[in-house]
């Protein structure tokens, strides 16, 4: 039996990397999947390499009138939500002493007041028992030069979990985060990053983990699928880092 088989899922930011690779695990796995990104023609993209169960919504998790459109969807379409993954995040690099007004906006709002609204706003669509999957980072734990707004974004979202983790107790929805560790994707080179750059830090980041290796968006997505199927019943508040063990030694 298909471990979400009959479940009705969200993944913000759906388009690439680790949102794409767990959309089409969800898929596979008997999910109906709504996915969001900010870019129409990628949107379209992805929804077609997936090919059925899946729905492209485009939205800025930012926004939230968007945020209240892609809701609107979901309620006329399937009328509940099963699974929220709020996956849609990211960074660039700025050292301290050179972080802007604009940079600490743009990415609060994105990694922080994004994923806080989309949670907040799917909460009428969730039935008892709903899971909820916040993606984290290992960068809330270990420190990175000129990554410093990003990784409090992070450790944010891990605070949310615990919180919100009590907040929904009585509806019995659990709330868990995954921290993935190094897993080289399209963001890589958002942050300001050319192909050369990422690779070298790539190879950087390789010999610091216990694996020997970077991951892979499916590695996580199968993470992911985990925290949203009933395997995971008993698991609530945790954050489950999908590193190869960087952030634990």
């Amino acid at each position: 039996m298909e471990t979400l088989e009959g479940k009705v899922a969200l993944i913000t930011g759906g388009t690439s990397g680790i949102g794409l690779a767990t959309a089409k695990q969800f898929v596979a796995e008997g999910a109906y999947v709504f996915i969001t990104g900010r870019r129409q023609t990628e949107l379209d993209a992805a929804v077609n390499a997936i090919g059925e169960n899946i729905r492209g919504v485009q939205s800025d998790v930012s926004n939230l009138a968007d945020l209240d459109r892609l809701f609107a969807t979901i309620q006329q379409e399937k009328e509940h939500l099963d699974i929220v993954f709020a996956n849609a995040g990211g960074g660039e690099i700025a050292p301290l002493g050179s972080i802007s007004e604009e940079h600490f906006d743009k990415t609060f709002n994105t990694n922080v007041k994004g994923l806080l609204f989309t949670v907040q706003k799917a909460l009428p669509l969730l039935p008892e028992g709903a899971s909820i999957i916040l993606n984290a980072s290992t960068a809330s734990t270990k420190g990175t030069p000129a990554f410093s707004v990003y990784s409090a974004t992070k450790a944010a979202v891990r605070s949310f979990a615990r919180n919100w983790t009590l907040d929904l107790k009585g509806r019995k929805i659990r709330v868990n985060a995954i921290s993935p560790g190094v897993v080289p994707t399209p963001g890589y080179n958002l942050i300001g990053l050319s192909d050369e750059q990422v690779q070298e830090f790539v190879d950087s980041q390789a010999v610091n983990i216990p694996l020997g290796r970077v991951g892979t968006p499916d590695e996580i997505a199968k993470a992911v699928v985990f925290l949203a199927s009933d395997n995971s019943s008993f698991i609530n508040g945790i954050e489950l880092f999908v590193d190869g063990g960087m952030a634990q030694i």
